[in-house]
């Protein structure tokens, strides 16, 4: 049997490998989506006071560290029964704005986009940021440059850094912003909105106007049709800080909303041997294996997830967006996973508006920020919508407030599932009679990137390197070719 292994899988945060195996006639015969690396967070915490996990929780990730900044925020709040004063609820939102619009430029522009800007045959030395870059502009990349820029001062700005942010604590904030600040931020704010328009321009241009990549989007090799999830305030409109865990089945049936101190009711996680890492499910629909459908209790989170688990966005231009997206691609839900990409761009825009409305609020530059916690500390929840899926955090403490266990199923965690499930797709539809270029072991890369995955935050993991090598055996195990890269 020829096995090729694609290890590690690039243009993602953290590491991870596809192992592909083909029978005597060259066709796939079954794949794994593989995590070699030990996650080991949830024992790093114990021992640890809970106001301290906001600022080691942080370190899992040096891409999304305020996802977890904020869901440990949110769970220590509960751990004191605490709740932050409105001003400090601002705050935070506003930062983990700001965060969202940093975050999903860098995975349109620098992971996902290059696939489409520079189209998925490209030479790999052009296929990235620097290729896209080149085509479109330098002007563009300017502009990214920029936003990720005006992302991180507003971080900084309210966070006190701009990687790892320690301002938010148990009961709200250490601090907050001053008039001047605010002016500034709101400034920045406005820019961004009209930087997420043009990011759509983009992919209106390039994307939907060319029909090769219409067709590739609305195939069956990237579609699944599994269950949706995402936070929705309370006019089911998507949220990303606050509100409740929305479920919706394939079929666009709102099946129930959770609360965090219920989300063990409704998520369970199976385990495989091939793999670190486990594969969360539905538990009031059971889990039936790698299969989508209503009987499967497989289910994703990711940017496409919360636009079908919602009635839609909370503010003008972004809700403008989204019906155009479902008109264009046939109503709710939608389950071809390329136009995560698209949905993506469309939270971009809600994340810059929200960003503004939130600035603009009068109470934000009030300096009341912060609940002193008075009640014994016990057990709590603390549920965000990180860029790639829900994030949850769960401590639980003794008397004194230090953590005792801790459980965190992270956005990437929770779409294993359907990242095996669509890998193992795309590697049975494009692999055909041996059949192997660089092209298409992309394309099957391409099937993981509409999640925009991190296996640092899943895994947890340092492993010092970012090698590549792809090895391609014949019928009878002898290597035949290698490709390295970084080895």
């Amino acid at each position: 049997m020829q096995k090729i292994s694609i290890d590690p899988i690039t243009r993602l945060e953290g590491h991870g490998k596809i192992e592909i195996f083909l029978d005597e006639k060259g066709n796939v015969a079954n794949s794994y989506f593989q995590i070699p690396e030990l996650r080991g967070f949830e024992r790093f915490v114990v021992g640890r006071p809970i106001e301290e996990m906001p600022l080691l929780t942080n370190r899992i990730c040096g891409v999304c560290p305020e996802a977890h900044h904020m869901a440990a925020s949110k769970a220590a709040d509960a751990v004191y029964k605490v709740d932050p004063p409105r001003t400090a609820k601002l705050l935070r939102e506003l930062l983990y704005s700001a965060f969202y619009c940093t975050d999903h430029t860098t995975h349109f522009y620098a992971l996902g986009g290059p696939d489409f800007v520079m189209g998925p045959d490209a030479p790999v030395a052009e296929r990235n940021i620097l290729g896209v870059i080149h085509k479109v502009g330098l002007e563009i990349g300017g502009k990214v440059i920029q936003m990720r820029k005006y992302g991180h001062t507003v971080v900084e700005m309210i966070g006190g850094r701009k990687v790892h942010p320690c301002s938010s604590i148990p009961g709200g904030m250490t601090k907050g912003i001053t008039e001047e600040q605010r002016k500034e931020i709101e400034e920045m704010g406005r820019w961004a909105i009209e930087f997420a328009q043009f990011s759509l321009k983009i992919f209106n241009d390039i994307v939907l106007g060319n029909k090769q990549y219409v067709d590739l989007v609305l195939g069956d090799i990237y579609t699944h049709k599994t269950y949706s999830i995402g936070l929705v305030d309370g006019n089911n409109k998507v949220n990303f800080y606050d509100g409740l865990v929305s479920v919706v089945s394939p079929s666009g049936k709102r099946i129930g909303k959770y609360g965090p101190n219920d989300y063990t009711e409704w998520i369970a996680e199976h385990v495989e041997p091939w793999t670190y890492l486990k594969f969360p499910y539905l538990k009031k629909i059971g889990w039936k294996g790698f299969v989508d459908g209503e009987d499967s209790g497989v289910y994703t989170a990711t940017p496409l997830s919360r636009l079908n688990a919602a009635d839609g966005m909370a503010t003008p231009l972004a809700q403008e967006q989204y019906e155009k997206f479902y008109a264009t691609l046939g109503g709710r839900p939608v389950h071809q996973r390329l136009a995560t990409h698209w949905a993506r761009l469309i939270e971009l825009l809600y994340a810059a508006e929200r960003w503004v409305e939130l600035v603009t609020d009068p109470e934000i530059t009030s300096p009341d920020v912060h609940a002193k916690p008075t009640q014994t500390p016990t057990e709590g929840v603390g549920i965000v919508e990180a860029p790639r899926g829900t994030l949850t955090h769960h401590y639980w403490t003794d008397e004194r407030g230090v953590v005792t266990k801790a459980n965190l199923i992270v956005g990437t965690t929770n779409n294993y599932a359907p990242l095996q499930m669509s890998t193992n797709k795309a590697a049975t539809s494009l692999i055909k009679d041996g059949n192997v270029t660089e092209g298409l072991l992309n394309m099957v890369e391409m099937a993981f990137r509409a999640y925009d995955p991190c296996f640092g935050c899943a895994t947890h993991s340092l492993p010092g390197q970012m090698p590549l090598e792809i090895t391609i055996h014949d019928a009878n195990g002898n290597p035949v070719r290698v490709l390295k890269q970084f080895c």
